[in-house]
């Protein structure tokens, strides 16, 4: 019986609470009846997109050496040989001390399974030194970025010998900043054709963008492995290829309805 109670003084309560909030409605302070749950209903909202291509003006070679030897003074003094040659290519061929960077230096020992005394037995130690380059064509050069990155790859094979190692070489570009602006109003270009004809299509007036957001996409370098041979200069030069890439801006707008 109490519980029948409890259960009708609980529906009193909401009915009152009901009955106020529908006295309130045309006060002041009441509910208006224009709840705005999402502004994104509101106007017309377009994706738009604009791409330029453009050919890359660096390339990034990443090249170094590898050497193996009993003792780890050994090692790293036919490393540091090598590398001190595969500098001075890189240099030479016309690459700026600022455009190479150590990525790797790393020194381990070489080991062997020795079943007499169930471990690891060290053999000798490997020393691995890997720089990244930049490649640039400067103002003063008349040949391709293509054609110079195969000259330098020849002239680090050779200068680093059997130590040499290449292990691959990318494209990008340097400052994309101008390509970005292209593709940029070609975004919004996009964009103003689809809100004009979305508008046309419903019968109403486009009026003025009052949302803009971007979202920009330049592609990273792509890697590409290149086989180098360091028995002796080739006859000519390696060939590589450049391409092209792809820049990439994406607008998102909103305009209001007149």
């Amino acid at each position: 019986m109490q519980r029948k109670w409890l259960i009708t003084g609980g529906a009193i309560i909401i009915i009152l609470l009901a009955a106020l909030g529908l006295a309130g409605c045309g006060s002041e302070r009441g509910f208006s009846g224009n709840l705005n749950l999402n502004s994104q209903q509101q106007g017309i909202w377009v994706n738009g997109e604009g791409k330029v291509t453009a050919a890359p003006d660096v390339a990034i070679l990443s090249a170094g050496v590898q050497a193996q030897a009993i003792s780890i003074a050994d090692a790293q003094s036919q490393a540091s040989g090598a590398m001190d040659k595969l500098m001075t290519a890189l240099k030479n061929g016309g690459v700026a001390a600022k455009d190479i960077q150590t990525q790797n230096f790393n020194i381990q020992p070489l080991t062997r399974w020795d079943n007499t005394k169930q471990d690891q037995i060290i053999t000798g130690y490997q020393v691995t030194n890997t720089v990244t380059a930049k490649i640039r064509i400067l103002p003063q050069e008349s040949y391709t970025l293509d054609y110079k990155a195969g000259r330098i790859i020849d002239a680090v094979t050779a200068a680093g010998g059997d130590l040499t190692r290449i292990n691959s070489i990318g494209f990008t570009i340097d400052n994309p900043a101008n390509y970005q602006a292209q593709a940029r109003q070609k975004a919004v270009a996009d964009a103003a054709a689809k809100a004009k004809q979305l508008a046309d299509a419903a019968g109403v007036k486009l009026g003025k963008p009052v949302y803009i957001t971007e979202n920009s996409y330049v592609p990273t370098p792509i890697y590409r492995d290149v086989a180098a041979k360091a028995e002796a200069a080739p006859s000519t030069t390696t060939p590589v290829s450049v391409g092209e890439m792809d820049i990439t801006v994406n607008v998102q707008i909103a305009y209001n309805i007149d």
